[in-house]
């Protein structure tokens, strides 16, 4: 679905305060209520917008020891490899990609032991054919508003 400016400008504002009311996204974007309450009925069930979901402060706090590791995975294995990563503690999350790496695993430990072991049950996986690691020094966050 192609997205004109006004749809652009609503998503964004959404994404600085995804609690904003239909009459303070109206003012913000200088449409009237019903644009924005049509726009929102339609960027919701396109699946343009896929949902809204809280942070908690548990979602914000980092864990002492973040990386990402790329991995390769040969053959037919990679759903099952990924099912085994995700079942790990410290994945947070399992990004598939294009280009040299199959996936990219976002992973966060309280150690770097916890994460040297957790890489190495990684590439202990049978379809696991190679890996690289980068540790994430520090993190910069959007601002959002409240």
């Amino acid at each position: 679905m192609p997205l004109d400016e006004t749809d652009q400008n609503l998503i964004a504002a959404l994404k600085r305060d995804g609690r904003a009311g239909i009459s303070d996204l109206a003012a913000q974007l200088g449409v009237s209520r019903a644009t924005v309450r049509s726009r929102l009925t339609r960027l919701l069930d396109s699946g343009e917008i896929a949902g809204f979901t809280a942070l908690t402060s548990a979602d914000l706090a980092e864990s002492p020891v973040r990386a990402l590791m790329m991995v390769a995975i040969e053959g037919t294995g990679t759903d099952r490899a990924v099912g085994r990563m995700l079942a790990m503690q410290a994945v947070r999350a399992v990004h598939a990609t294009s280009g040299r790496w199959d996936v990219i695993v976002d992973l966060a430990t309280d150690s770097l032991s916890a994460l040297d072991e957790t890489l190495a049950r990684i590439r202990r996986l049978d379809s696991v054919t190679s890996s690289e690691t980068h540790l994430l020094m520090s993190t910069r966050r959007a601002q959002r508003s409240r």
